[in-house]
C-alpha cells in the first residue's frame, strides 16, 4: 500500500466525513490568484515550516524514487511533500495538496512548485466537470500510473521557479535532481 493510500484511508477520521467543494472565481483565476498562492506558500521555503503546516509525507513512486524526473527527458518535477489532511474531494487555490522541492547546490531543498491533487472518483462524486484553478483545467492521470494511485486529477504551478514549458506544465527542464 502506498503512502498516499494510507493517508487517504485516514481522511474520513481527520475530516469527520465532511464534504466541501472550494472553487476559485474567474476574477481570481489570473495573476492575483497566483500572487495569493505565492503569499500562502512563501513560508514553505523552509521545509521545517512546511512540515509544521502538515506537509510531512515525502512521496515516492512504486520504484521508491522520491525526486521525480521524466524518463522521456521532458524535465523534472522534484521532491513532493504531501499534506494528507488536504487530500479530499476539494481543491483550494491557497492550499495545494503538495509542495515541491529540488536539491540546491548546498545540499538544501529549494521550493520550486506546488501541486494540486484530487482523486478522480472523489471529485467526480460531487462535481460535474474536472477541477480547474487559475483558468487551467487539471490533467487526468489514469490508474496504472507510476505512483500506484487510482485515477487522479492534478495541476502543477511553478510559482517559485520559472518553467520554459509553461507555468502549469508538469515537467520543468530547468530543474534536476
Amino acid at each position: 500500500m502506498t503512502i498516499l493510500h494510507r493517508a487517504r484511508r485516514t481522511l474520513p477520521v481527520l475530516l469527520g466525513g465532511a464534504l466541501a467543494v472550494a472553487a476559485l472565481s474567474p476574477v481570481a483565476a489570473g495573476q492575483s490568484g497566483l500572487a495569493e498562492l505565492r503569499d500562502a506558500t512563501a513560508p514553505f521555503h523552509s521545509l521545517a515550516a512546511a512540515n509544521a503546516a502538515g506537509y510531512t509525507v515525502k512521496v515516492a513512486d512504486l520504484a521508491g524514487i522520491t525526486c521525480i524526473a521524466d524518463p522521456g527527458g521532458a524535465g523534472t518535477m522534484g521532491i513532493h511533500y504531501l499534506n494528507p489532511a488536504l487530500l479530499d474531494d476539494t481543491v483550494n487555490a491557497s492550499t495545494p495538496e503538495l509542495v515541491i522541492y529540488v536539491p540546491s547546490g548546498d545540499g538544501q531543498l529549494k521550493l520550486v512548485a506546488v501541486e494540486y491533487l484530487v482523486l478522480q472518483a472523489d471529485w467526480d462524486a460531487v462535481n460535474a466537470s474536472p477541477p480547474a484553478l487559475f483558468g487551467e483545467e487539471f490533467h487526468l492521470t489514469q490508474a496504472g500510473n507510476r505512483y500506484g494511485l487510482p485515477a487522479f486529477y492534478e495541476l502543477h504551478a511553478w510559482v517559485w521557479q520559472p518553467n520554459p514549458s509553461g507555468m502549469f506544465f508538469e515537467w520543468n527542464p530547468r530543474v534536476s535532481c
